[in-house]
């Protein structure tokens, strides 16, 4: 073949080497800079420790938030459920995660729940977690459908199916046994 013509070259006679542009070998990368580091240091964060006053406990509201966190500031626990498709979601949502319609509303929930699961957390350094340790962190069936990540708050031992029902701390969503 004729490598004018833009095609694969001949192959070499037998015996001989090809030399590395002839194999389409890479060239070699560039040699670093010495005068520049091999890796930069990443920007220090922002705040290495949390403020001694500051809480991970309670919500910050934003504009579509502030009517579920000013309800359950009230006692009363709210889902938004689909005009469209019918189903219940929780976290709130300005959209149905089944069928993506903006037809969606708040609806006051039960504050019936099941346990779906759960852990027993025993170490955690945000505060006021470290005063409360060990707590049960868990994951609660709601009767109207959703599933949410909550707290248990009495004292007892969990079990899968447990029936609870929504009470409020500091007007955050906790559940205790019905």
């Amino acid at each position: 073949m004729n490598a004018d013509l833009g095609v694969r070259p001949d192959p070499p006679e037998p015996g001989r080497r090809l030399d590395p542009a002839e194999r389409g070998a890479r060239p070699d990368p560039p040699k670093p800079d010495p005068s520049k580091p091999a890796h930069p240091k990443p920007d220090p964060p922002k705040t290495a420790h949390p403020k001694p006053d500051a809480r991970f406990d309670l919500p910050e509201p934003d504009a579509f938030t502030r009517t579920y966190w000013d309800a359950a500031a009230e006692g009363r626990l709210l889902l938004r459920r689909c005009g469209a498709c019918g189903r219940a979601h929780h976290y709130p949502r300005e959209f149905c995660p089944y069928c993506w319609s903006e037809d969606v509303t708040w609806e006051e929930a039960s504050g019936r729940a099941t346990l779906y699961t759960w852990s027993v957390v025993h170490r955690n350094d945000l505060p006021p977690f470290g005063e409360r340790v060990p707590y049960v962190a868990a994951v609660v069936d709601l009767a109207e459908g959703p599933r949410m990540s909550t707290e248990l708050v009495e004292e007892g031992e969990p079990r899968a199916g447990l029936e609870l029902r929504v009470a409020f701390r500091e007007g955050v969503p906790v559940f205790r046994s019905a």
